[in-house]
Order: structure tokens, then sequence, then C-alpha cells
């Protein structure tokens, strides 16, 4: 069960309105505005499509992310390479222990002043994820 939005501060609805992130009772729910009208949708619903959008970004890049990875670390050898992208092919694990802990506070506002933001809709579908420095991959112009 998951015990944090993992994206509270991050979420905006159609109208680019901030979206509340609230609990009822133990489990964390998104508030959109629907005409006055409070819907309050599972977080793990939008966190779990967002992962989703994410997983699929790194599949298949996951060798080249980690050699970039460990290069940025400065620990560019054989063997950090290889931990970091056996993380990457376990991100499953990886979103779980996030939905249990949640993104820091600081994480949070650091990602929303870098541009990072979810737009759903009144539903919680996820409309689209804002990641500055990351190309669409359907987007073959650039």
């Amino acid at each position: 069960m998951i015990h944090k939005a993992v994206f509270a501060g991050l979420v905006v609805d159609e109208n680019d309105q901030l979206v509340e992130a609230v609990y009822i009772g133990d489990d964390p729910c998104y508030v959109v505005n629907d005409a006055g009208f409070r819907r309050h949708i599972p977080a793990e619903y939008v966190d779990h499509q967002v992962f989703q959008a994410m997983q699929d970004l790194i599949e298949g890049h996951e060798s080249m992310i980690s050699e970039q990875t460990a290069k940025m670390l400065g620990q560019d050898d054989i063997f950090s390479r290889a931990m970091i992208e056996t993380q990457l092919k376990n991100l499953d694990q990886q979103f779980k222990a996030l939905q249990e802990s949640g993104i820091p506070e600081e994480g949070r506002a650091y990602m929303g002043m870098m541009g990072f933001r979810i737009k759903i809709n009144v539903h919680g579908d996820v409309i689209d994820i804002e990641q500055p420095g990351v190309e669409d991959p359907g987007d073959e112009d650039n």
C-alpha cells in the first residue's frame, strides 16, 4: 500500500492549477477542483502512471544511462556501472520503495524549480509530464 503522494506539489490540473495532496484516512490522494467539486484521486493511481512513463523512457537505454551516471558520480568503473544498470533494470522495486518514503520536500521543490510537473484530468489520468532536458521519444524532428 502506498503511504505518500510521491509527486505532491508537482501535479496540476487541466487549467494549470496546483493539485492539493491530502490523506483520506491512511490513503494519500490528489484533489482536483472540478468546477467546485473536489475530486479525490488516489495518489497511487497517478503516481503509477508517472512511474510507468519514466520506466518507458529508461527501458532499453540502461547501459548508456548507467555509463553516464557513473561518469557524473566520478565512479566510472565497470563495477559501478554494473550496479547502476542493475538498479535501472529493477525499477519496479525502486518505485515501491519511493512510494513508501516519498521524495523529500527539498527534492520536490528542486524538481519544481527545474520545471518538472505532471498534468492530470479530473479523473486522474496523466495528460502530460513536463521533464526539462528530456526529449520526447516520439518527436523525430529534433
